[in-house]
């Protein structure tokens, strides 16, 4: 029993001095909260799946009237799944700029942060798109199709691997019951992998607005920032709630709210809002292959910031050019998240082909404008 106590002591002094004692930047600002609402932000999403998993049953015939079952029947059935659908796009809003920071404030330059820190984004789109798949709407079905078939494009062993997927010759029951599986399992080693994150950030300690070294003026993590996080968790939890109360199926697609049909395509297919900037890459390249291999690089693309991006100092951000490149990015994204929910004709396409160019070019052009800014 000794040991035992004893044992829970040094678990809450190790907790004590990682949450409290925390040692921090005296310089942060709200812009460094948004990594503490995304932890909010996915215990939210766990939970509320949790609850709605209990209800939800995965067999194309009746998964459609499941959905219908908890918004109508089950108690308070309609603001969860309200909450764990708006809490998705919540989520990566969040996720979108805590990464807008780390590219804006450099830092990438911690390396096992902003790589595990990018190994979760891009396992988070994974989830999504297969909790998209669930309700087994139009657009969730002909959204599974359009994207898994996309892995046909692979020499060789691609259509294999489609089939292989899809457990048969289409997008059919066997898929669902996967995808299910997948979207229930996925978050828990989320889960795992932000611990992981969490722990690298402990150990290389947080980046500053000034980008100064991180050994100097550092202040306990409570009051200063424990107070400044509770208000961040305050305003998100406030906006998620007005939004899934007032309007909460302002970012549904209306061919969702009609059941699967496969003889019936629907004019207009595309994913949510989070992943058009992607799928506008996707489509804008010509080749199917090519399109693949460009969706996943656009994401995987930032994992070589942290290698590219090398500066002797870290105020070098400050430089005007860099901070013009950087907004013409930030734009760029948000131009390609517009087109990609436009049909693929022109003048979208050129423009699609154009911001396409743009996106990839970022990655190129800033590192060798800063190998020579540092060499003059």
């Amino acid at each position: 029993m000794k040991n035992k106590i004893m044992k829970s002591h040094i678990i809450l002094k190790h907790l004590n001095s990682m949450l409290v004692d925390l040692p921090a930047p005296s310089n942060i600002n709200v812009m460094w909260s948004f990594g503490s609402m995304l932890g909010v932000c996915l215990i939210i999403q766990i939970l509320s799946g949790l609850f709605l998993s209990m209800h939800y049953c995965p067999e194309v015939s009746i998964s459609f009237s499941s959905i219908s079952h908890i918004m109508r029947n089950v108690n308070n059935g309609w603001l969860l799944r309200t909450i764990h659908a708006n809490g998705a796009s919540m989520f990566f809003m969040l996720m979108y700029i805590h990464i807008s920071r780390g590219m804006f404030f450099n830092s990438f330059y911690l390396k096992e942060v902003w790589l595990s820190g990018i190994l979760i984004l891009f396992l988070s789109m994974g989830t999504a798109f297969m909790g998209y798949v669930l309700p087994w709407g139009q657009m969730s079905f002909w959204g599974a199709a359009v994207i898994t078939n996309l892995v046909s494009a692979i020499p060789y062993l691609g259509i294999d691997i489609v089939q292989w997927l899809w457990g048969g010759f289409s997008v059919n029951n066997a898929t669902l019951n996967r995808f299910y599986t997948f979207h229930f399992i996925l978050p828990m080693i989320l889960s795992v992998l932000v611990i992981i994150h969490l722990i690298f950030l402990h150990i290389e300690g947080s980046n500053n607005p000034m980008g100064t070294s991180s050994n100097i003026d550092k202040v306990p993590f409570h009051p200063m920032f424990s107070s400044k996080d509770i208000i961040g968790f305050t305003m998100m939890l406030l906006i998620l709630l007005m939004v899934s109360l007032i309007n909460p199926m302002i970012l549904n697609d209306p061919e969702n709210f009609i059941p699967a049909n496969s003889m019936v395509t629907p004019i207009h297919i595309q994913p949510e809002w989070y992943f058009l900037f992607a799928y506008a890459i996707l489509w804008s390249i010509p080749n199917k292959l090519g399109g693949v291999v460009a969706l996943i690089l656009s994401i995987l693309i930032l994992l070589t910031l942290p290698f590219s991006m090398k500066m002797k100092i870290q105020s070098m951000k400050f430089f005007p050019l860099n901070k013009f490149m950087l907004w013409i990015f930030f734009v760029n994204i948000i131009l390609l998240t517009w087109i990609g929910a436009k049909p693929v004709e022109m003048p979208f396409e050129a423009i699609g082909i154009l911001l396409t160019i743009i996106h990839f070019m970022y990655f190129i052009v800033s590192p060798i404008i800063f190998m020579i800014w540092q060499k003059y």
